[in-house]
């Protein structure tokens, strides 16, 4: 079924992206299980939506500032040696979050400042992935490229989170960030199988002038900015995960399992899309179908601040997630062919700012509106209003729906 499940072409045909693929896949199981240990044990020791919202605004600082420069390092260097170099300093953040939570009276400020440095290696990390990824496989290969890692994200969000849940109510919160620290390291040594791969065309250098290069080319392509803009409305209005912890233990009346339940829902629904995406491929209105699936998943969201059993809220996040991983995939094969290579890390730089910013901003606003209103109005409120601001930002900057993918 070549036009339904998801096309593993490029595994078969590149050595070098089945090791990156191997050292994705374990690092980004590692990450899943902070994901839901960190907000949850900031709510443990707080018992405040509010703090927890506030801990996405904390990471956001240093993504930002690393985003502002670490893409002209991914265009100035052997992008193989920095993303290693990128799983060794996450996994260092691990260890010091395992010694935090191994302590008698583990303290929140440094709970705080880990998870803002691991913020910040992210800035690094995924601008150099993706730009190492388009290196690998090439334009023809790149859609079922990025469906085959979306698939591996959403695999990782699936099973990390609920793994995650298990293991602070079976063991604690130790054990879960011991074994995101190995699991950093083994991707590391994963990722020895590729080659150096250094950015083809004219090299700029790290500096100033680089950094400055990249936004000049931005500020040409309103195809790219409607891109961007998409996503940050999706991310600010419709990602009320800092209110999972209150939503599992309060709103649905469960424990620790059910939280990592609700991070693990729209992993699961995105799993689900991702391996069904053989048809991504095919489609040439990559803006258009960008522009639906984000009004789809603010629809989701929407549904599950509704809903009021834990069966509905994991099926309303599954499709929420579904949704947001078809926008993922046209998203970034938009970016990856719309920008050369010499030019791919500084872009994907702004745009990890952008995508991994937005749910920082997102939490805030989240865990704001639920401390001045209700956990519930919160959530709805944002997905209803993500699906205007998609109605908006189309109505606005109308290259995104009109782009075609010509190759």
């Amino acid at each position: 079924m070549p036009r339904l499940l998801v096309d593993t072409e490029p595994l078969r045909a590149s050595r070098e992206f089945s090791w990156l693929y191997a050292g994705l896949a374990v690092a980004g199981l590692g990450r899943q299980l902070t994901v839901v240990a960190v907000p949850y044990q900031v709510y443990e020791l707080t018992g405040s939506t509010l703090l927890v919202g506030l801990l996405g605004l904390i990471q956001l600082g240093p993504l930002l500032l690393v985003s502002a420069v670490g893409g002209s390092l991914v265009d100035a260097m052997d992008r193989k040696a920095l993303l290693i170099i990128a799983q060794l300093l996450t996994g260092a953040t691990a260890v010091g979050l395992a010694v935090n939570a191994a302590a008698d009276a583990p303290v929140v400020w440094m709970i705080f400042l880990l998870s803002g440095l691991n913020a910040g290696v992210s800035a690094i990390d995924h601008p150099t992935r993706a730009a190492l990824v388009s290196a690998i496989v090439g334009r023809r290969m790149l859609p079922s490229a990025t469906a085959l890692t979306q698939t591996l994200e959403n695999v990782a969000k699936m099973v990390g989170p609920a793994i995650g849940g298990f293991i602070i109510a079976a063991t604690g919160f130790t054990a879960t960030f011991v074994i995101e620290a190995v699991a950093f390291t083994l991707g590391a040594l994963f990722m020895l199988g590729v080659r150096k791969r250094p950015p083809e065309g004219a090299v700029s250098g790290f500096g100033w002038e680089s950094i400055k290069e990249g936004w000049r080319f931005l500020r040409t392509r309103r195809l790219l900015q409607a891109n961007f803009a998409i996503d940050l409305n999706a991310m600010v209005f419709g990602m009320p995960t800092a209110l999972f912890p209150a939503i599992g233990t309060t709103v649905l009346g469960g424990d620790a399992s059910t939280v990592g339940l609700l991070y693990a829902a729209p992993g699961a629904g995105a799993l689900v899309a991702a391996l069904t995406s053989g048809w991504v491929g095919h489609i040439r209105r990559q803006g258009r179908a960008v522009i639906i699936s984000v009004v789809l998943w603010g629809l989701g969201i929407a549904a599950f601040g509704l809903s009021r059993s834990v069966v509905l809220a994991a099926v309303f996040l599954a499709i929420a997630g579904g949704a947001d991983v078809i926008s993922a995939v046209f998203r970034n094969t938009i970016l990856q062919l719309a920008v050369p290579d010499n030019l791919r890390g500084r872009l994907s730089s702004i745009h990890v700012g952008v995508a991994s910013g937005g749910p920082r901003l997102g939490d805030f606003e989240a865990g704001a509106v639920a401390s001045l209103v209700s956990v519930p109005f919160s959530v709805v409120s944002g997905g209803l209003a993500c699906v205007v601001g998609a109605a908006i930002i189309a109505k606005a900057m109308p290259e995104l729906d009109a782009y075609v993918d010509t190759g």
